[in-house]
């Protein structure tokens, strides 16, 4: 298997299409982070204080700077989620095989932002069926581990529907040790 950092995967389907952020995707995705009934929905979880609520498109452009300097130091993979209907970015996915020393060791952590309009369950859903079995053997993990925040209802249904389920677990952010709950998982039971 190909290194997702060697050649980024695409992922499409009549309505979505996921392919590595790029500069061009700022305008679309600065109404993804400038919405604030989508940040409380996103995932800052050892993220060095970042709240991903950016108002600027400068702020925007350094994000994804950033994003693809992680990219290009295989540290995470971060995906445009397009609408193909609309012809707009609405979302990212970032994955990457998580290694600590916690319960989420060797998991794919999966982060997904979406635009507020696009918070339903079923949008949530064919979005996430897109990536979700492949990644399992794109990034070399047997758990992929995802946030819900109790008031994301849409998300958790969904979740649920793909097999997802609540765990007790915490994860220890590498970074600041901080504890962090909340994470629904899904275990890969296809067997080789």
């Amino acid at each position: 298997m190909v290194s997702p950092y060697e050649k980024c995967p695409v992922y499409e389907n009549e309505n979505y299409l996921l392919k590595l952020v790029d500069m061009s995707d700022a305008p679309d995705l600065l109404l993804v982070y400038s919405d604030e009934k989508a940040v409380p929905f996103f995932n800052s979880d050892n993220c060095g204080g970042d709240d991903f609520y950016y108002t600027s498109l400068e702020r925007m452009q350094s994000a994804i700077d950033y994003w693809l300097w992680e990219y290009q130091r295989e540290g995470f993979v971060r995906w445009t989620i397009y609408d193909k209907k609309i012809q707009h970015a609405i979302g990212t996915i970032e994955l990457f095989h998580r290694r600590s020393d916690d319960y989420f060791n060797h998991c794919g952590l999966l982060r997904l932002d979406l635009r507020s309009d696009y918070e339903q369950s079923e949008k949530i859903l064919e979005i996430l069926s897109l990536i979700t079995l492949p990644a399992f053997d794109v990034f070399e993990c047997k758990t992929i581990a995802t946030k819900v925040l109790g008031f994301a209802s849409e998300r958790k249904s969904a979740l649920e529907k793909m097999g997802f389920i609540a765990s007790e677990e915490k994860l220890i952010g590498g970074h600041d040790r901080e504890i962090y709950t909340d994470y629904y998982i899904l275990q890969n039971n296809i067997k080789a």
